[in-house]
């Protein structure tokens, strides 16, 4: 018993201190020189899926300030009201279920010259494979025209989501920076 819970506590530890798997795309053929403002498009933040348990105020407040900071940080500036935007923001938070293969070795023997047969000794191997349960996160952020309202750009990041519930700062801090990896790759270049 005690063996698959350390398995599962490192598999957790372990993704907990990876970065986030980052990826942009965006449509080449436009001048992103000449967007100068940005508003929400509606609504500004979905959720995948439309889950209660994922799905809060709080959490949406805090992804409109990561997205707005950065933005502000390129150069961009909240639409004037009734003016229009260069720029239309929408944000998603998706969160999905995976599975990983874990194999675990022990046993065996340690090689050394002086003792046991041959200068080896000890048991044998054993492998045992499990498969761990996981969530990952995603936070994607798409911009589109503000004119044509076509999409221009694309950023994500994706994260393994840690088992213990983090408190509020950790969970500001987290968003905001998974949203300022994601805008690393705002304006293309």
């Amino acid at each position: 018993m005690l063996r698959p819970l350390a398995m599962l506590a490192s598999v957790l530890l372990l993704g907990a201190c990876s970065t986030a798997n980052v990826q942009h795309d965006y449509d080449g053929s436009r001048d992103f020189a000449g967007y100068r403002s940005w508003a929400w498009e509606d609504p500004a933040l979905q959720y995948r899926p439309d889950d209660p348990r994922i799905k809060s105020d709080l959490t949406e407040q805090r992804i409109r300030q990561a997205v707005a900071g950065q933005l502000d940080q390129r150069g961009l500036r909240p639409v004037q009201a009734g003016a229009r935007a260069d720029l239309k923001a929408r944000a998603y938070l998706i969160v999905e279920d995976r599975q990983r293969e874990v194999v675990t070795s022990y046993g065996g023997g340690w090689g050394g010259w002086g003792g046991g047969w041959n200068g080896y000794w000890g048991g044998p191997m054993f492998n045992e494979t499990r498969n761990v349960d996981y969530k990952v996160a995603t936070i994607q952020v798409d911009l589109f025209d503000g004119g044509d309202g076509k999409l221009v750009w694309r950023g994500s990041a994706e994260q393994m989501m840690n088992s213990s519930l983090p408190g509020p700062q950790e969970r500001s801090a987290a968003i905001q920076k998974t949203v300022g990896e994601l805008m690393t790759h705002y304006p293309p270049r």
